[in-house]
């Protein structure tokens, strides 16, 4: 069974486009093709740091917190 699709239409710059179209070019894919993997990666980078930051947010609200010895272990180990 097909996908089904949607179009989306977005206003980039100038330079972008010819970016796009040049590496749909060299990789022998339609532009619509490179578009919609760069669209897919970001989306997929944007929910995973929203969810840590939701996951941290919600850690700090319960008080779940390094204490000062264990900081400043992590800080030697690191060379810091």
């Amino acid at each position: 069974m097909a996908t089904k699709t949607a179009s989306v239409s977005v206003r980039v710059p100038e330079e972008l486009a010819d970016r796009v179209s040049a590496l749909a070019d060299a990789l022998d894919r339609p532009k619509s093709w490179v578009v919609e993997q760069a669209l897919a990666a970001y989306v997929e980078h944007e929910t995973w740091f929203a969810d840590e930051v939701h996951k941290g947010l919600a850690e700090a609200d319960a008080g779940d917190f390094a204490d000062g010895a264990t900081v400043q272990a992590v800080r030697t180990k690191w060379g810091a």
